[in-house]
């Protein structure tokens, strides 16, 4: 370990903002020691009004016309079950809505009056709501799923840059079981993704195999996670004095020239004021840490709105340019091309859909028979899209409880939905999903619940009525999306604590974690929990215990069972 007084946080996300949580509260630092740079403080657990964030830094080159409503780029779903780390992070920190509570206990609270029971996960037309539950394996489905189950840590790297589609390349028809529609757009696979990050999911959600048509095991914010996870931690780190400047753009690590390039110190940060153009210089002493988020997948996201596509921003991204910088200097960082190089394995488009009424709300919870919150709908397409001539999913969408904002007023609705695949056509609006606007989105979304609607009156006779009534709709192509689970081998991210690092730390969910999945929060705060016990000189053996619910014989035989029904 490499004891520390002071840090430098690069990025202000959920993985940093964990990593000072840490550092006050098991190093018994002093908030006041710790220094936050970051382009803004929304990270990738979003969610505000729109012209709350249409002057960030991302926005700022494509003005919108229309800023009403709301807008997340994304969400994450909860399990309690795996986010250890991120339930204990959450019970060190005041709810930032509810008196009284932690974080964790006002998402607990909120959760266990208003449990997840998903009775339409998978759409398909002229057939409408599918018995999801009938995975349809078949039985070289079943020994493919098994070997990566069964594959120990030890010989993970066998699946060293291989992808999903790769390792099934003679097994086309796991991709038209249900399994794989519910599990590709609960997690945003993708066919071009890691076998190795697809392994790593078989043994830490095994226990989805007998509850992910219903999403049972799911658990949820009361607001949106912005609110309910990150304006938390905002507010406990500022009350205990750090300090976070935002509009900030880190361009370029300075290092310790040393003979035989084999110590990786820094001693000095060059960034950018975004807001004046002003270059500035940051040094760093012997006594500060620099814990470095390195990657993030909503940079370079561009919003939209009901009459616009969102633009296509062609940025590598800040904190992997940053990332690659750094690999300039030394071998053992990794390989941010791997990330951040191959949109069409990464990128995809949400759309947050904003209304004055109740009414696409109550036709959504007349077609798919379920409250608002219960509920992720994926919609398979009506013919086969894909380059294997199959049938795939169109479209998710995600219909909170309301309301998911806390300004958010009673006759507003607010649902959110995306298009994994945004260079396809749509069935209903014949455009790349990547270049529609919200209208366009609005009119798929309508066209795809018509196809499932068992009547008597079909959704598409009040489709008027529906478009008067929205306020917004907000388009957003975010090109890194899905970065985190592009094919890549062990060696392609760093280590929280790179070998002969003596006071750089990389966190988040481009980092390379023992048995660690990414795209949860859970990874991203274990990752920031890391880096602060390395520099506060805590033993590792006190960090949060990890289940291994690949090892429970019960959790494996319900496993099996379930493949077989």
């Amino acid at each position: 370990m490499m004891r520390k007084n002071k840090a430098v946080m690069i990025g202000a996300g959920l993985a940093n903002m964990a990593a000072a949580v840490y550092l006050i509260q098991e190093g018994h630092w002093s908030g006041d020691a710790i220094t936050f740079y970051a382009l803004d403080q929304h990270g990738s657990n979003d969610g505000d009004t729109t012209d709350a964030v249409t002057d960030e830094y991302w926005n700022k080159n494509h003005p919108m016309e229309n800023t009403k409503g709301y807008v997340a780029r994304g969400g994450r779903m909860l399990n309690y079950r795996t986010y250890v780390d991120l339930m204990d992070l959450l019970d060190r920190i005041p709810s930032a809505t509810e008196k009284g509570m932690t974080a964790a206990e006002d998402t607990r609270d909120f959760d266990a009056k208003h449990r997840t029971f998903d009775k339409a996960r998978l759409l398909e037309g002229s057939r409408g709501i599918l018995e999801s539950g009938k995975l349809g394996f078949n039985n070289t489905d079943r020994l493919l799923l098994t070997k990566l189950i069964m594959m120990p840590d030890s010989q993970e790297t066998v699946l060293d840059n291989v992808t999903i589609a790769d390792y099934f390349q003679d097994d086309p028809h796991f991709f038209e079981t249900n399994f794989w529609f519910m599990w590709e757009t609960t997690f945003a696979f993708r066919t071009k993704s890691s076998a190795q990050e697809l392994r790593r999911y078989m043994h830490q959600m095994i226990y989805e195999f007998t509850q992910i048509e219903h999403l049972v095991g799911v658990n949820r914010t009361r607001y949106n996670q912005y609110e309910s996870i990150m304006l938390p931690l905002i507010n406990y780190l500022k009350e205990q004095g750090c300090q976070l400047i935002l509009n900030r753009r880190v361009t370029d690590f300075i290092f310790k020239e040393t003979p035989m390039n084999d110590e990786i110190t820094v001693t000095g940060l060059k960034m950018t004021n975004t807001e004046t153009n002003e270059v500035e210089n940051i040094k760093i002493d012997n006594d500060t840490a620099v814990i470095f988020t390195n990657g993030s997948i909503t940079d370079s996201a561009t919003l939209g709105d009901y009459d616009h596509a969102a633009p296509e921003n062609m940025d590598y991204g800040a904190a992997s340019s940053l990332w690659k910088q750094a690999t300039n200097h030394f071998y053992n960082l990794g390989n941010p091309d791997k990330f951040f190089a191959d949109r069409d394995a990464s990128e995809w488009v949400s759309f947050t859909l904003t209304t004055k009424n109740h009414l696409l709300l109550n036709e959504i919870t007349r077609i798919t028979n379920q409250l608002p919150g219960n509920a992720l709908n994926s919609f398979i397409s009506t013919e086969p899209i894909t380059p294997l001539n199959q049938k795939d999913v169109n479209m998710s969408i995600v219909v909170h409880h309301q309301p998911h904002f806390t300004s958010q007023k009673p006759n507003e609705t607010v649902l959110w939905g995306y298009f994994l695949y945004p260079r396809r056509h749509g069935e209903f609006v014949d455009k790349p999903y990547i270049e529609m606007t919200g209208k366009d989105m609005a009119l798929e979304l309508i066209g795809q619940l018509s196809k499932v609607d068992p009547g008597p009156i079909n959704i598409k006779d009040r489709q008027t009525e529906i478009l008067d009534s929205i306020i917004n709709n907000i388009p957003v192509y975010m090109p890194y999306a899905s970065a985190l689970f592009n094919n890549r081998a062990k060696t392609d991210r760093p280590e929280v604590i790179p070998d002969h690092s003596t006071n750089l730390a990389f966190t988040g969910e481009f980092v390379e974690q023992p048995y660690q999945m990414i795209f949860t929060e859970q990874s991203a705060v274990r990752s920031g929990e890391i880096a602060a016990y390395h520099f506060a000189g805590i033993p590792m053996n006190r960090l949060v215990k990890t289940p291994r619910y690949d090892k429970d014989i019960k959790t494996l035989i319900r496993a099996t069972k379930k493949m077989f029904d």
